[in-house]
């Protein structure tokens, strides 16, 4: 976490002077972009009470709503306004805004904290450590520790757990570990938090799980695992989009599996792709290739097409990176075998 420390930002002189303040995050906000954005929301307005803030979102799945000031969130946004300063989280592009996009352009000044390795720094000031678990965590080390309330302790943890699947994610560090133990030491309920916004599904959601997992096809040589939902079957599940969070990480913790492919349409040929990898992938390379983003290890993408078009071209890019994988272990191999020979 070297690269935290020496990008590091003092939040308290980029607040010095501002009078109003607006908080965003990506479209479709999973647990890290509510608990970074909602846990830096809470905490503005207990420790700088003076400044005016607001936090936009899309609407805020059920399951996230256990967390305080949820119904505080704004889901709609004047275009006019002007704002001092507007802090952008755990979005990648400014496309991702959303609706909050006007917003972010007409601030006075802007800030961007987040962790994704194809963030391109778009904003006036930047805080971007792409080995960072979480948003979340970044957030945690721009605050003081010591006035952290419990109400802003459960938004962070639950950004962390959710972007480190459960702490169980390569992107889990030691440093990761004991941010999350600074803030169970504030009384949270963890196992709670875990439970109902991670691990917890409603029907819904269970049946479209079922559908997407047997639906599923094993592919380049039982390397990667790919399945489809299709706006036909969201309508006959009566599921909106929310419904499909985790799906592709089930998919990923198939054995055997390198990459998991999930493709969701979005509207006739087109289709939103979420991609997970284990090791030898980096799926970020592939999503920037088409114009999306991401993490090492999880990325998407919206493409147009049929879904086979899709698939085909994704799969393209997955097997150059496996069989370059696969060339460089064999070279590995042979320069060992070559060393243990001269011996």
């Amino acid at each position: 976490m070297e690269l935290m420390n020496k990008m590091k930002i003092v939040l308290g002189d980029i607040l010095k002077g501002k009078r109003r303040a607006a908080l965003g995050g990506h479209v479709r906000p999973d647990g890290d972009c509510i608990g970074s954005c909602l846990g830096l929301y809470m905490y503005l307005k207990e420790q700088y009470p003076e400044i005016e803030t607001d936090v936009y979102l899309e609407n805020v799945p059920e399951a996230f709503r256990m967390i305080s000031c949820t119904d505080e969130v704004k889901t709609q946004a004047d275009e006019d306004d002007v704002y001092d300063l507007f802090i952008c989280l755990d979005c990648g592009d400014l496309k991702r805004l959303g609706f909050a996009e006007k917003l972010f352009e007409n601030a006075k000044e802007t800030l961007c904290i987040d962790h994704h390795v194809s963030n391109g720094a778009f904003a006036d000031q930047n805080y971007i450590v792409p080995d960072a678990s979480s948003t979340s965590e970044l957030v945690y080390t721009l605050l003081d520790s010591q006035k952290i309330s419990k109400r802003t302790a459960e938004a962070l943890y639950m950004g962390i757990a959710h972007d480190t699947g459960v702490f169980q994610y390569s992107c889990t560090s030691p440093e990761t570990m004991e941010i999350a133990a600074e803030l169970m030491r504030k009384g949270i309920d963890g196992s709670e938090i875990i439970d109902k916004t991670y691990y917890e599904k409603t029907y819904i959601q269970n049946q479209i799980l079922g559908r997407a997992l047997l639906e599923s096809m094993l592919i380049l040589d039982k390397r990667c695992i790919v399945s489809v939902v299709r706006q036909k079957e969201m309508e006959f599940f009566q599921a909106v989009p929310a419904d499909l969070e985790g799906i592709v990480s089930q998919l990923r913790l198939t054995k055997g599996v390198e990459v998991a492919m999930f493709l969701h349409e979005t509207a006739p040929q087109q289709f939103k792709v979420s991609l997970r990898s284990k090791g030898s992938v980096d799926v970020s390379r592939i999503a920037r290739y088409f114009g999306g983003g991401g993490h090492v290890r999880a990325a998407g993408v919206t493409m147009k097409g049929s879904s086979h078009d899709v698939i085909n071209n994704i799969t393209g890019q997955i097997l150059l990176q496996l069989d370059r994988a696969e060339k460089e272990s064999g070279d590995g191999a042979e320069e060992t075998a070559g060393a243990q020979v001269d011996e």
